[in-house]
């Protein structure tokens, strides 16, 4: 059997090359798991990873559990409070025990008051509505021409527009 030769051609994954560098990061803000940085929105959701992240995992002396600390703005803080049950479990999930017996919440930027402008970037993006395609609204507009009213042709046109457009889908 000949050797196998090898199919990187000397080239290596960026994730293999940056994996000791955030594994060191994470780990001195006391994430023994780095997923649970890198990967926070498939972990807890996307509705709770658009309003909060995590912060910092703190160990206390005794050993019994850590502390998981989670920023989000003020105004959030109340709904996350009434999750952090669901929270602890999504994340000790992660860990395969319980790791985390507590999670706090605090309301302002980890570095401090000076920048305590949170930014999340896991928030989905915005739809944008679209117009109705023009060919559509030509259509809908050649069905309700025959109606004299000026009022019930412009809705029949919107009602045309909308079934249109729904049987196209």
């Amino acid at each position: 059997m000949p050797p196998r030769r090898p199919t990187t051609k000397g080239f290596a994954r960026s994730s293999t090359l940056l994996q000791e560098r955030i594994r060191k990061v994470s780990e001195g803000r006391g994430f023994a798991e780095s997923r649970l940085l890198t990967q926070w929105a498939e972990i807890v959701g996307a509705d709770v990873a658009a309003i909060a992240r995590p912060v910092k995992v703190g160990y206390g002396r005794g050993g019994m559990g850590a502390t998981l600390t989670v920023l989000t703005t003020g105004a959030q803080a109340p709904m996350l409070a009434m999750q952090t049950e669901t929270l602890r479990a999504r994340v000790n999930a992660v860990y395969g025990y319980n790791a985390i017996a507590r999670i706090t919440i605090t309301q302002t930027a980890p570095t401090g008051f000076a920048d305590g402008q949170a930014s999340f970037q896991h928030r989905p993006p915005k739809q944008t509505p679209r117009g109705p395609d023009p060919a559509t609204a030509e259509e809908a507009r050649h069905i309700a021409a025959p109606v004299g009213d000026s009022g019930l042709r412009a809705a029949l046109e919107a009602l045309a527009q909308n079934v249109l457009s729904r049987s196209k889908r």
